[in-house]
């Protein structure tokens, strides 16, 4: 067994070195569950969505990393998939809103079901206090991650006794 990770360039190697493995996992789930209708960069989209219930086309671009004219294709796709849906804003009449349909919230419920399904084993291959205390990091960093990906870093590291439990979500 390896030390444990002292420095956050250590943890972040170590990181990646999960990262990879999830990946495996990952590939595993997907052949074991149907025919998906939908692509790799979609479903992220769909996850960032989620994140962002009412958020507009630029800010699911900024979170995707994406131009413009990209983010509204994909959104295109996803709306003639029945899994997103664009409402008026309240605020204002020129911006449209993104929100996942009833479709598309079931379809991140059964991908995060069948990964977790995948990761079982290893889990239960962990003692309990290391279980814990893997839970305990894991949604330690979840909140930071999340943080920085809405972009408030320093929001990060609140207490997440009463928020709901961890999900698996496919990174992109």
């Amino acid at each position: 067994m390896r030390p444990s990770p002292t420095t956050p360039s250590q943890a972040a190697v170590l990181a990646a070195e999960v990262t990879g493995l999830l990946g495996v996992l990952r590939g595993r789930a997907q052949r074991s569950a149907p025919p998906g209708p939908i692509s790799v960069s979609q479903l992220r989209a769909l996850v960032a969505i989620g994140r962002l219930e009412g958020g507009n086309l630029r800010a699911l671009g900024d979170a995707l990393g994406s131009s413009p004219p990209a983010t509204s294709r994909l959104c295109d796709r996803l709306e003639a998939a029945g899994l997103v849906e664009r409402r008026s804003s309240v605020a204002s009449r020129r911006e449209v809103e993104l929100h996942l349909s009833r479709q598309g919230r079931a379809l991140l419920d059964e991908v995060r079901t069948q990964e977790a399904e995948e990761l079982r084993p290893v889990l239960d291959a962990m003692a309990p206090e290391a279980l814990g205390q893997l839970a305990a990091g894991l949604a330690a960093f979840r909140d930071a991650a999340a943080a920085v990906v809405d972009g408030a870093p320093g929001d990060a590291g609140g207490d997440t006794a009463d928020e709901e439990p961890l999900r698996i979500v496919r990174p992109a």
